[in-house]
């Protein structure tokens, strides 16, 4: 039993709002995962610029001096630490070296996501903790999804934390569990993906980064998941300007989605939506089993 959240914002006048909207979806879904927390806000950058989020066990050892020794490699960037997480902004031409940069000279620090949209936090601890650390409630943006995570396939970790990230600006938050992640996950390797952790929501994001790969739009990967993927799973997924929704043919795992002229909102239970604004003006529907819900801001669904 994990809780999952999502916003997907029409309305720009809303995007300052953004981080407090979706904290407070998240925390309502506390008692559904008391173990690790996350939340990707997608907000972008300038033209020609990318970020990566970065995490650290020892953030005062790691973090210290890090804009100079990028720089002295090659790499001049602006970084912003947020507790042990640190948001790195650079030049996007740059970004497929950065992490071969970071294993270099900062061998200890593990990504959390990159792209030139998302920021990517998550740590063990309760919602209301995970939210106040990062300052997530200032942060704006056009749509974030968020996780609060009850551990069944693997340790709890900052790592086994959702959402997870194995593409530029994508990730996914999961409630449920796959029966053929482990040879989903090899045939995955085979194709060039790699995997930080044993975690079967990490397999389920790495299926849709590859399938994006090959030219499929979200919509398309997440209707090849009903046929890829076994198990039980409702999944929340983001990229640089989508947002997506999928259950399993059974659907065994509560969702509820509302849509207004404003948003598009995604929660396990409804309690998630009840503080968004003209909620009670919204269509309230629960998502039908095998049925992919996609909506981007580049093009209509």
């Amino acid at each position: 039993m994990c809780g999952i959240v999502g916003l997907f914002l029409k309305d720009k006048s809303l995007e300052p709002e953004l981080g407090n909207l979706l904290s407070d979806m998240l925390i309502t879904m506390t008692d559904r995962g008391p173990d690790s927390a996350g939340i990707a806000i997608y907000g972008g950058t300038a033209e020609g610029r990318a970020k990566i989020t970065i995490q650290s066990a020892n953030p005062s050892a790691d973090f210290e001096g890090l804009a100079g020794d990028l720089e002295k490699a090659g790499i001049k960037a602006h970084v912003w630490v947020k507790s042990t997480h640190a948001v790195i902004e650079l030049d996007a031409s740059k970004l497929a070296d950065m992490r071969e940069t970071l294993e270099r000279i900062r061998p200890a620090v593990r990504l959390m996501g990159s792209g030139e949209s998302v920021e990517i936090y998550k740590e063990i601890g309760l919602p209301k903790d995970v939210v106040a650390r990062f300052g997530v409630r200032a942060m704006s943006g056009t749509h974030g999804i968020g996780h609060t995570r009850m551990a069944t396939e693997s340790a709890v970790t900052t790592l086994g934390a959702h959402p997870f990230s194995t593409g530029a600006d994508q990730c996914l938050v999961h409630n449920g569990s796959l029966s053929n992640h482990n040879n989903l996950r090899r045939e995955l390797v085979r194709e060039g993906m790699t995997f930080e952790t044993q975690n079967d929501s990490e397999v389920a994001a790495a299926y849709l980064t590859a399938e994006m790969a090959k030219g499929k739009d979200l919509g398309q990967a997440l209707t090849g998941a009903l046929d890829d993927l076994d198990g039980f799973f409702t999944f929340v997924v983001g990229t640089k300007s989508g947002f997506g929704v999928v259950r399993d043919p059974i659907a065994c795992k509560p969702a509820v989605m509302a849509e207004t002229d404003q948003y598009v909102a995604f929660g396990s239970e409804y309690r998630a939506l009840v503080n968004l604004p003209g909620i009670e003006n919204a269509r309230v529907w629960e998502p039908e089993p095998a049925t992919v819900y996609f909506w981007d801001h580049d093009k209509a669904a």
